[in-house]
């Protein structure tokens, strides 16, 4: 895996190359501890945003690209799994009241939930890493333009401009009503 290598040197193409062959070995090994999708997902996404920023830190001495990788990941999945641990709390009579009696509220149509979900994720797909990492941080952790800039060791414009960038380019590729629905 040269893959490595090239994104030491800033590589976009090598980053999403190496994603490719590993999101799925990764999302396994994060859905197999956290049980949460949501979560699997997020930690595929910071794995390898962790692996574009420290790079320059592997050691093949030490073992194989993939061993890394998924230690990175295996990392990544017991952080996310011990914070929705302490973050668990009971739900009070009122949510439950709720829970219960929805009123003449409906549930959301799962099916359209799910499309709408698949749609959104072909769009994120369809970015380059560094700006769909960016807008994952925004939108999935919630971390600010200045967080986000912090973390990733970029200067605050550069982060601005490749989050606004992208949400052009997903505003071009959602359909017209996915833009008037949030």
């Amino acid at each position: 895996m040269d893959w490595i290598a090239r994104v030491v040197d800033h590589d976009p193409n090598a980053l999403a190359a190496l994603y490719d062959a590993l999101v799925g070995r990764v999302y396994g090994l994060a859905l197999r501890i956290t049980q949460s999708v949501s979560l699997a997902e997020e930690v595929a996404q910071d794995t390898f945003w962790q692996v574009w920023r420290q790079a320059p830190r592997f050691d093949p001495e030490r073992g194989t690209a993939l061993a890394w990788i998924m230690t990175i990941a295996r990392s990544r999945a017991l952080d996310a799994f011990r914070r929705i641990q302490t973050n668990e709390c009971e739900l009070g009579p009122q949510i439950l009241d709720r829970l219960e009696c929805p009123g003449e509220e409906t549930p959301p149509d799962l099916l359209a939930a799910v499309q709408e979900r698949h749609v959104l994720h072909a769009a994120l797909a369809s970015l380059d890493p560094v700006p769909r990492q960016l807008v994952s941080l925004a939108f999935f952790r919630g971390l600010s333009h200045d967080e986000i800039a912090g973390y990733a060791g970029l200067p605050l414009g550069t982060v601005k401009s490749h989050i606004r960038r992208a949400l052009i380019a997903l505003r071009q590729r959602l359909p017209p009503d996915a833009h008037s629905k949030r």
